[in-house]
This record gives structure tokens, C-alpha cells and sequence, in this order.
């Protein structure tokens, strides 16, 4: 058994524009460490697929699908908001990107992989039912986890995501829905605005979004706290039946797009404690997506340190 990792070439052909933070060059970057790892060919190498269109919808409206191929396919520069740049590739890529991340759900879930990880872009998390926002055209976690449920019969999904910039789209996807707990550690105030926390969830979904906002500068004692007092608890409250991970970088001290201050070694402390939680209470069963990251001389340092923890290699082992 293995760590399943999941990566294409084909996802640098999603361009962004001159000067844009989200460039193809993070994952360059990051192959580039990777591949210099002694421990890197022992991970289980997994090849994406398109997303179905199904799948998507289970998120995503069928106008908004369509619109924003369309609009990507006549050569627009960005899709809703500047800051979404896009090539003609870019819906196809993101296309890939999306069915990558299920089909890591396929192989984790059936046991040829015990854990895995989507090196993939564009990012997911900001994308909403029926638009494009923040570097993230359609949300590639928020997929993962129906298709999990729809496909795979797996009830509880938790959702932790670490990006330094709240995931408004994930948690508007759920935020009504008991059966998707929703995590988020985020610098706060901060793009996009929300993650309050007073935002706790809706309806029936009351109490299954726990946000732990953070003001800029806080390290990783700060984040420590959050999980040991409010997140584990929460966890083990909950009870589910997959671990997902939006695994983003930039809350690093070294990103350059936030005021955060954790270390590369913090990002394996967290890891450590969700793969905990996922054996505890998810028969292993985890699944992790890049979200954001733009330092490339961190990115892939952080990268390491998670796959590290998922593939139970000692952290002091090149």
C-alpha cells in the first residue's frame, strides 16, 4: 500500500496572465523539489480524468458551467472577476483538475491507495454555485466530497481547510447540509470577507461549519491552540467518514499574498493531526487538494512536509 499522488503536465496549460500570483510555475516548482526526493518514487503515481458533467452539477449550476466554457472557449482574458485569469485552455484544465481529485476518491476509497494528494490547479475553494472567484474556477473539494457521498455511500464528510484565505465557496455549498462538517483556519479580516465567527451554519446545517478566524500575524502556537481546543473536539464530535484537506501554503510566514507567520514544519504537525483523525474515525480514508501557495521557494518545501506525513516517511529522510 501507498500514498497516491496525483499530477499531469497538462495543468500548467491553465495560464493566468503576466504577473499573476497563481502561475503555472508553482507546480514546476514543486515537481522540480519532488522529484529530487529519494522517497518520491515510492508514492503510488495517479493519472486524472475530465470530471464528469454530472459530478460537477452536484455543485455547480449547469448556467454557470456552461457560460464559463463558453466565455474561456472565446478567448476572455478572465471569467467574472479580474483576478480569475484564464487561457483557452483553461476550462479543460479545470475540467482535469476536478476529475483528478474523484478519481484520487476512487482510489483511496477502493484501498489501492491508503491516503493521497492532488497537486493540482487551478484552485478550487473560492468557486460558487454559479460564478468564478479568487484563482478558483470550479470547486474541486466541494465535488470530491458529494461524489464521495453520491458515488461511494460515504455519509460524513469533513472538510479542513487550512488556506490562509477563507473558502467562501465551500462553505456556501454546505452550509445548510449537516452531513459536511466545514472547517476553516483563515487571516481574518481578509479576502474574501467571510468566515466569521458567527458563521456557524444554517438551518439544519447549524453547527456544522466551524470557522476560526485569525488575525494577521498569528504562528503556529496560535493554530496549535485552534486545533487542540476547538477543531480536534469537533472532529471527534462529528464523527466522519473521509478526511479532505484544502491544502493551501500561503499562510506560510513567507507568502508573499498574506501576513500569517507558520513554519514549513507546521504544515506537519496539521497533517498529522487530520491523518490521526481520518484513522480514528475514517478508516483512513484522506484526501488532500493544493489550494493556494505562491512562494515558490515555500510551496514546495510545505508540499513535502504533508506528503511526508501521509506516507508515514520520517521527516528527516531527503
Amino acid at each position: 500500500m501507498a500514498t497516491g499522488f496525483l499530477y499531469d503536465q497538462r495543468f500548467l496549460d491553465h495560464k493566468t496572465g503576466a504577473g499573476h500570483p497563481e502561475r503555472p510555475e508553482r507546480l514546476v516548482a514543486t515537481m522540480s523539489h519532488l522529484e529530487n526526493q529519494s522517497w518520491f518514487a515510492n508514492l503510488k503515481q495517479v493519472a486524472p480524468r475530465v470530471a464528469e458533467r454530472e459530478w460537477i452539477e452536484t455543485i455547480h449550476s449547469g448556467g454557470y458551467i456552461d457560460r464559463a466554457a463558453e466565455e474561456i472557449a472565446s478567448g476572455v482574458p478572465f471569467v467574472d472577476t479580474p483576478d480569475v485569469g484564464v487561457s483557452r485552455e483553461s476550462f479543460d484544465v479545470a475540467l482535469l483538475a476536478a476529475g483528478g481529485t474523484l478519481e484520487l476518491a476512487d482510489r483511496v476509497v477502493s484501498g489501492d491507495v491508503n491516503n493521497g494528494f492532488a497537486l493540482v490547479r487551478p484552485p478550487g475553494h473560492h468557486a460558487e454555485v454559479d460564478a468564478a472567484m479568487g484563482f478558483c474556477l470550479l470547486n474541486n473539494i466541494a465535488i470530491t466530497a458529494r461524489y464521495l457521498q453520491k458515488k461511494h455511500g460515504l455519509d460524513k464528510i469533513m472538510i479542513l481547510d487550512w488556506d490562509v484565505h477563507h473558502g467562501n465557496g465551500t462553505q456556501h455549498s454546505f452550509e445548510d447540509d449537516p452531513s459536511v462538517l466545514y472547517v476553516s483556519l483563515h487571516q481574518y479580516p481578509f479576502y474574501p470577507g467571510t468566515g466569521a465567527y458567527s458563521e456557524i451554519g444554517v438551518g439544519r446545517g447549524a453547527g456544522t461549519t466551524l470557522n476560526c478566524p485569525m488575525p494577521a500575524g498569528c504562528g503556529d502556537a496560535d493554530y496549535q491552540l485552534a486545533f487542540t481546543e476547538r477543531i480536534i473536539p469537533k472532529i471527534d464530535e462529528f464523527k466522519p467518514n473521509a478526511v479532505l484537506i484544502s491544502a493551501g501554503f500561503d499562510a506560510h510566514r513567507q507568502d508573499p499574498l498574506a501576513q500569517m507567520n507558520l513554519s514549513t514544519e507546521f504544515y506537519a504537525w496539521m497533517s498529522e493531526r487530520l491523518l490521526e483523525a481520518a484513522n480514528k474515525h475514517a478508516n483512513g480514508i484522506l484526501i488532500s487538494m493544493l489550494e493556494g501557495g505562491y512562494s515558490l521557494e515555500v510551496i514546495a518545501s510545505c508540499v513535502e512536509q504533508h506528503l511526508k506525513v501521509l506516507a508515514g516517511i520520517p521527516q528527516s529522510e531527503a
